[in-house]
């Protein structure tokens, strides 16, 4: 059997889709000839996307953060492409700090961005992803799966998109499959930020943080976005639940 990713008809939305892993999988998505929306915080980061992106792309600006834009925004994409068979749940933010320090405004910004947009995300789109039998992929992090120092506002995001993606698999079963993936360092503007933290220096900080994984290297974005076409595609038919480590051996 050949195995193809063809997206051709289907209709996905990608939060956090204008730039990063979110980039990737969106252009991962048309490459397959999907109709794609793509999710952005502000009205001014989604119309730059879009003018690299080909015509026919549906722009959903929104901060996930927000119940009520979450419900804008799916609403938008439904709208947009006259349905939906995926809802990628990207969006995140990086921060926090130590504990002892951490203020109320940045553990909310950190914590509602990954996991209440995930989770509200999800229900705005409950209603066309039954219409269609489609599912729901939750991007966390390998820190959604063990800790680090100073990332508990980042860990604890992380870790709630780890299980809500194992209730909600439960819970809406068997219309709507429901998994998660979770990336280790990827080459994307929040590492190369934490590089430079870390060591002073894009370059000098990758040959640091590589070293965490078995393969000893940074993965291309695009490395997980063929992840994410995999766990959204009919060949993970009878994948619900999962939890999908792309992470070079980092946890192993």
């Amino acid at each position: 059997m050949t195995l193809s990713l063809d997206f051709t008809g289907k209709r996905v939305l990608v939060t956090g889709g204008t730039r990063g892993i979110g980039r990737a999988i969106v252009e991962a998505y048309l490459d397959a000839g999907a109709r794609v929306a793509v999710n952005g915080s502000s009205e001014a980061s989604v119309a730059a996307a879009l003018r690299d992106l080909p015509d026919g792309v549906v722009g959903a600006p929104g901060s996930v953060a927000s119940v009520a834009d979450c419900e804008r925004l799916v609403g938008t994409a439904i709208d947009g492409l006259g349905g939906l068979d995926v809802l990628v749940n990207n969006a995140g933010a990086a921060g926090g700090g130590p504990l002892q320090g951490i203020e109320e405004d940045v553990w909310d910004a950190v914590v509602d961005t990954s996991l209440k947009g995930s989770a509200f995300c999800s229900k705005f789109a409950l209603g066309a992803l039954a219409e269609s039998s489609g599912n729901i992929l939750n991007v966390a992090s390998v820190f959604g799966l063990r800790g680090t120092a100073g990332g508990s506002a980042y860990c604890a995001a992380k870790g709630g998109m780890v299980n809500l993606t194992r209730a909600l698999a439960l819970e809406l079963a068997p219309a709507i499959r429901v998994n998660c993936l979770c990336p280790g360092g990827v080459d994307t503007d929040m590492l190369r930020n934490l590089a430079v933290r870390v060591a002073g220096s894009v370059e000098a900080g990758y040959e640091i943080l590589k070293m965490d994984a078995a393969q000893q290297r940074i993965a291309a974005a695009s490395e997980l976005a063929a992840a994410a076409l995999w766990l959204t595609s009919s060949h993970a038919s009878f994948v619900t639940g999962s939890i999908h480590v792309v992470d070079g051996g980092e946890i192993a």
